[in-house]
């Protein structure tokens, strides 16, 4: 397989302090590259970056705060000069129907999951012009292609995330900037912390669930690939979940 070195390369990641972004972290530095976590938790990254010794930069950032965000990447251009990775991985998801749903919760998961992104996202595109092979990659859903009941509003963010990444590929496609969005199903995470725990486990044995390092290894085959290729579009899900 033809594919690219990633060594020396720059990423950032959001929401790297568990989940799919902490194994992203873990698999992009195993190849190299070198990783800049982005999260709240500050005592989560900062541990993530003692594994990974100077393969990881830890810097505390709440996506739904411009300023933070601006922050950030003005450290990254600071110090590495310029960008070939952003994964947009913060995510949140509130599980209620909609009608007993709140406002509050509405707007939690709209900051996070489309808002968020879209501050990153325009923060990074100076930093990824001019290098070869630059991405943006975006962690989306299953329930960004069907409806679930139950996850109307989070559904709603991830089709909204979806539609803006088609159209980000359009504008951003002549400077080399690729664009993927990378669609889960199932995945062992601490994603639905509002969920009765033995309920998500129950699910989640049923559909042997995949784990976050199967939706990290999307993320790197995505971004592996030679300069020239975009893989604009990865639905990964259990083999066991046969209906979204």
């Amino acid at each position: 397989m033809q594919m690219q070195d990633l060594n020396g390369k720059v990423a950032v990641i959001t929401g790297a302090s568990s989940g799919i972004g902490e194994a992203t972290a873990r698999l992009l530095a195993a190849e190299g590259v070198h990783i800049v976590l982005a999260a709240r938790r500050r005592d989560r990254i900062e541990a993530l970056v003692e594994e990974l010794g100077n393969q990881a930069t830890a810097i505390e950032t709440d996506v739904t705060d411009n300023s933070q965000v601006e922050w950030l990447f003005a450290q990254v251009k600071d110090t590495f000069g310029g960008l070939d990775l952003l994964l947009n991985n913060a995510g949140l998801g509130i599980h209620a129907p909609f009608t007993d749903s709140s406002p509050e919760q509405w707007r939690g998961m709209i900051d996070t999951n489309l808002i968020g992104l879209l501050n990153c996202t325009h923060a990074a595109i100076p930093l990824l012009k001019g290098r070869p092979g630059a991405m943006i990659a975006s962690v989306s859903s299953t329930g960004g292609r069907y409806g679930v009941e139950g996850w109307s509003v989070y559904c709603a963010t991830k089709y909204a995330v979806v539609g803006f990444h088609e159209t980000l590929r359009k504008e951003l496609g002549a400077e080399g900037i690729r664009v993927s969005v990378i669609e889960p199903g199932a995945v062992w995470t601490e994603f639905g912390h509002n969920l009765p725990e033995q309920a998500l486990r129950e699910r989640r044995e049923a559909l042997d669930a995949l784990h976050a390092e199967d939706v990290a290894q999307a993320v790197v085959y995505a971004f592996a690939q030679p300069p020239r290729v975009l893989v604009q579009e990865i639905l990964v899900r259990p083999v066991k979940q046969v209906a979204p």
